[in-house]
């Protein structure tokens, strides 16, 4: 997702059999840090092999990629003949945002643009009605079409941003590749999003993850809200105290709700998603976000697959959590 809400806590005990051998590769990619750990007996995957993956979703997803895709899509008026990496993360939001009545959108691009969480070096400054109106006339995943391998525009203004859930996809390929090496126990991390796979090797113990907690300073040592093992799946994390700015005495925060072309703006701080891959996890953390606690919960509940950790300020302002029945078995 967009934030790096999640911050790996491993602690690797020393080996004590040569039969196994932890390998991490970490890096840069898609503007943040990523981080590869698995077990094996001998090294099966380069940083190189890694860069190539990246570099192939890049070319297909990244809005800063002039060549990309994605961007031959927003800068054409009917469409763009889609590869592999693209149909995939094309069709899941399109589910995503139906399930959510909408609350995921990946057409909210020109909206983010509007508010000022554009390119970089454009000064923020909140939008008036009016251009708010024009810009919503341009948002709606209804106004894409899927034809076969075709991305058809129904309205030439769409614009489309995929960073919503395109680190989660990235986690899944990456994930995939060390499945077809057959790496049985692995830990993929992007920006915070996270697939993990069996245990930590010759101990046999679950991996940790450490969810950041929302008053953690910066300048300060990392502090945790809660630690959680997962045997297998993925966790993502979506929260509004991070990326902001201030208007007018107001804290406007990067979170859309293309229903109403607003900055989310509720209870939650932040919500914590788990989910059997990284690409789900991560395009339903957002979408939760601006549901507001009651809402979100409910949503969550009523599907098997999803488990999800709610932090909120409560009616006096107190900052307070709760999780799915599902989600407790995964504190440690």
């Amino acid at each position: 997702m967009i934030f790096i809400n999640l911050i790996i806590a491993l602690l690797f005990p020393p080996s004590s059999q040569e039969v196994w051998n932890k390998y991490q590769i970490n890096g840069f990619t898609q503007g943040t840090t990523f981080s590869v750990t698995y077990y094996a007996q001998q090294r099966i995957v380069s940083e190189s092999q890694l860069d190539s993956i990246f570099g192939q979703i890049d070319a297909s997803l990244s809005i800063y990629d002039e060549k990309s895709l994605i961007s031959q899509f927003n800068d054409s008026s009917e469409g763009v003949l889609m590869d592999l990496h693209f149909k995939n993360v094309i069709q899941r939001s399109h589910e995503i945002y139906q399930d959510t009545d909408g609350l995921f959108d990946i057409t909210v691009l020109p909206l983010m643009e509007a508010w000022g969480f554009g390119k970089k070096g454009i000064v923020p400054t909140e939008p008036n009605s009016e251009l708010l109106k024009e810009v919503k006339r341009n948002i709606g995943s209804k106004l894409l079409q899927i034809k076969g391998n075709f991305l058809l525009k129904k309205n030439p203004k769409v614009r489309i941003d995929v960073n919503g859930i395109a680190q989660g996809y990235s986690v899944d390929v990456v994930a995939d590749f060390l499945k077809q090496k057959k790496i049985v126990n692995y830990l993929v991390e992007i920006g915070g999003e996270i697939r993990i796979k069996g245990k930590r090797q010759p101990s046999g113990e679950l991996m940790k993850i450490g969810i950041e907690s929302p008053t953690h300073q910066e300048h300060l040592p990392k502090s945790y809200q809660k630690i959680v093992s997962i045997p297998e799946g993925a966790i993502t994390t979506s929260g509004n105290y991070q990326k902001f700015y201030e208007s007018k005495g107001k804290k406007i925060a990067h979170l859309m709700n293309p229903n109403t072309g607003y900055p989310v703006q509720n209870d939650l701080i932040s919500v914590t998603v788990f989910a059997p891959d990284a690409i789900t996890a991560d395009g339903y953390d957002n979408a939760l976000m601006a549901m507001g606690l009651k809402k979100a919960f409910q949503f969550v509940s009523k599907r098997k697959k999803l488990e999800a950790y709610f932090i909120y300020n409560d009616d006096n302002g107190v900052v307070k959590d709760t999780a799915t029945t599902g989600f407790y078995s995964f504190f440690r």
